[in-house]
């Protein structure tokens, strides 16, 4: 796929030099390239302003004429094509007042974030490098271009792409950008929640989380953000388990809620101030709301058979908010130091047998949800003569967890005999 969205990029290219103005790959694509990284999308710039770039091409989008950018359609992929520019100033530390076009590569890549991002590649393959930007990347080293004031106070966001890149690259923040960052923080309080959100969660999903943890510690960036947030609470925790090991990014930040003593309200309130979506938010609360609920709800006082009782609570849980959420709880505890934050003395012998076992118990579970089960709402109604109400649901779930726990047989007859004997019950306690 890679090498086909480069064929049409190049073709874009030579299409433009060939009418005769400059063009080039610029920006990330090009980084990524030259460190043998997939690319996701290519982008050009070039001499060419965007109306004589409509003219020279079929499909064109007009997708940010107000800075010179144009997408050309090329066997039906989008490409980025901008023509060269300087900006003027900026207002709200994040977008530039005016554009002007400009007829200069170099000048063009003067204005971009930091050196690895300034690079460009001609029609024939030649790297050009005028800010030394693979140097930089060889040495392991992450560099503002010019002054490194002037870039994150024109665009305070670059400042959580520094962090961002650092993390992702493997970098050292160059120490006169470290400085720079850490002076102009406070300047994320301009940057609209939805863009910290979008690079918190490449940071968290990236390759290196435990690094951009470590980043986003280190300068108390979260503290600085337009709203507060739970998460800025990072800086109280120095040690993390390896969070690689965790797939999924919902997963990774379940992981640091659990480990800042988030309860499910908490994770709410700070997700919906990130604006991620409705589906993340619930994924991660579900896992966050199932820790809360095993190692909260565990009987201190009572003497118990460890294993069959665990598993009850464990199946329960399941059932309640999900058999992934559960399955991605174990791989949680599973990770070094598991994050228990509870007054409970057994919740560490609790959790170690939920590592050991909690896998095996989901996998016998015979059903794991209402759907799945023999009888339903109507059945229960006509078999017991009753109308429905509230003792329905509740006794649909009882019959649900006796046979997730391998109690009742999923049967109807079954489920229906079982039923009458629990309605029987509910009748006699609510007398």
């Amino acid at each position: 796929m890679s090498d086909a969205l480069k064929q049409g990029a190049m073709q874009i290219v030579r299409r433009l030099c060939e009418a005769g103005f400059e063009a080039y790959l610029v920006g990330g694509c090009v980084r990524d390239e030259q460190l043998g990284r997939p690319v996701k999308d290519y982008d050009i710039a070039t001499s060419a302003h965007p109306d004589q770039v409509q003219r020279l091409f079929e499909r064109t989008v007009p997708t940010g004429l107000q800075h010179g950018t144009v997408t050309v359609v090329a066997d039906k992929k989008p490409y980025e094509v901008t023509t060269f520019r300087r900006e003027g100033g900026y207002e709200a530390f994040r977008r530039p007042t005016e554009v002007e076009y400009i007829d200069s590569l170099t000048e063009d890549l003067q204005r971009r974030d930091f050196t690895m991002n300034a690079m460009a590649i001609d029609q024939n393959g030649r790297l050009i490098d005028p800010f030394d930007g693979m140097k930089d990347l060889e040495r392991g080293v992450l560099r503002c271009v010019g002054q490194a004031e002037e870039r994150f106070g024109e665009d305070a966001l670059r400042m959580m792409r520094c962090l961002r890149f650092a993390s992702e690259y493997g970098l050292m923040v160059e120490q006169a950008t470290w400085d720079a960052l850490n002076s102009g923080i406070s300047l994320l309080r301009h940057i609209a929640m939805e863009r910290i959100r979008a690079e918190l969660e490449r940071m968290l999903g990236g390759s290196d989380p435990n690094r951009a943890m470590s980043l986003l510690s280190g300068s108390g960036a979260l503290r600085h953000a337009k709203q507060e947030l739970l998460l800025s609470g990072l800086g109280k925790e120095t040690e993390w388990p390896p969070l690689s090991r965790l797939t999924e990014m919902e997963h990774r930040l379940a992981f640091i809620y659990i480990r800042l003593g988030a309860d499910p309200a908490d994770v709410e309130e700070d997700m919906i101030k990130l604006t991620f979506s409705r589906q993340q938010m619930e994924t991660v609360k579900r896992i966050v709301a199932a820790h809360t609920v095993l190692v909260s709800g565990l009987d201190e006082s009572a003497e118990w058979d460890e294993e069959p009782y665990l598993r009850r609570i464990w199946i329960a849980a399941a059932l309640d908010y999900g058999v992934s959420a559960l399955r991605t709880l174990r791989e949680i505890y599973l990770l070094e130091d598991a994050p228990i934050r509870t007054d409970n003395v057994k919740s560490g012998s609790a959790v170690d047998v939920w590592k050991r076992l909690g896998s095996v118990w989901l996998e016998q579970m015979p059903v794991s949800a209402l759907g799945e089960l023999a009888v339903g709402g109507k059945e229960l109604m006509s078999h017991l003569g009753a109308k429905g109400g509230p003792w329905t649901g509740r006794l649909l779930h009882r019959l649900l967890e006796s046979a997730a726990l391998g109690e009742l047989r999923n049967d109807k007859e079954t489920l229906l005999a079982a039923a009458r004997e629990h309605y029987d019950k509910m009748q006699e306690n609510d007398e």
